[in-house]
């Protein structure tokens, strides 16, 4: 099931018929109110989130479900007329899994919840091996991440980022590589990504240092080696 917030009429029932035709469920709602009540009842499984809403606005909405364990993971993709640079960057790195901005197509807008609702289902199904690097623990079966015992709370694309690299074994990920294997085809702006490196670098604490970054070609996180 996919939610939907947006208070445009016009543009919440354009998006659930062309999302419910491309075979999707989708649930449209116009205040955050019903949103949060349909919450409480069952939650979905991508969430499509205007920023510019009556009683609270988007990123109100997207901090709030960021701060619980239990909605902390849900894939959100943000929908908005803001197009400015200042609005992309504070969306994602509030914990935005995706943005696009209005006017948008259809078939860009379903391409992209195909995107990351692929992206989700891979990180959820991904190695039932877990990984120990110094200090840093991560079963990604359970969805434990631990530095030295203390358990931490990563967002999707943190925690997606820091899963990539530590299945690459050592190996150094290219910046286009995480950035198109986390973001998507649509993203090109790698100040996206270093804005969520630096971001889990300081969640892990001690650990932050093990994330390295090499110049002019990605990042790498060493000799993590899956049980």
């Amino acid at each position: 099931m996919i939610y939907f917030i947006e208070d445009d009429d016009n543009i919440r029932k354009l998006v659930c018929y062309a999302i419910s035709h491309a075979g999707y469920e989708i649930e449209g709602f116009s205040k955050p109110s019903e949103f949060w009540q349909c919450m409480c009842k069952a939650e979905p499984e991508l969430i499509l989130l205007d920023i510019m809403l009556p009683e609270e606005d988007g990123l109100s909405i997207l901090k709030k479900l960021r701060a619980s364990s239990e909605t902390e993971s849900i894939p959100v993709i943000m929908l908005t007329a803001k197009g400015s640079e200042f609005d992309k960057v504070t969306g994602l790195d509030m914990g935005a899994d995706d943005y696009i901005s209005k006017p948008f197509g259809m078939t860009e807008l379903i391409s992209r919840v195909r995107a990351v609702l692929r992206r989700y289902e891979k990180t959820k199904t991904s190695a039932e091996k877990t990984f120990r690097l110094g200090g840093l623990f991560v079963d990604p079966a359970k969805h434990i991440i631990e530095v030295d015992g203390a358990p931490v709370a990563l967002s999707f694309k943190e925690y997606s980022l820091l899963l990539m690299l530590l299945e690459a074994n050592g190996n150094v990920v290219s910046r286009n590589e995480l950035l198109t294997k986390i973001w998507g085809e649509f993203y090109d702006d790698s100040r996206t990504l270093d804005v969520h490196i630096r971001k889990l670098r300081v969640k892990l604490g001690d650990c932050g240092s093990l994330i390295r970054t090499v110049k002019n070609i990605g990042y790498q996180i060493g000799g993590a080696v899956g049980e």
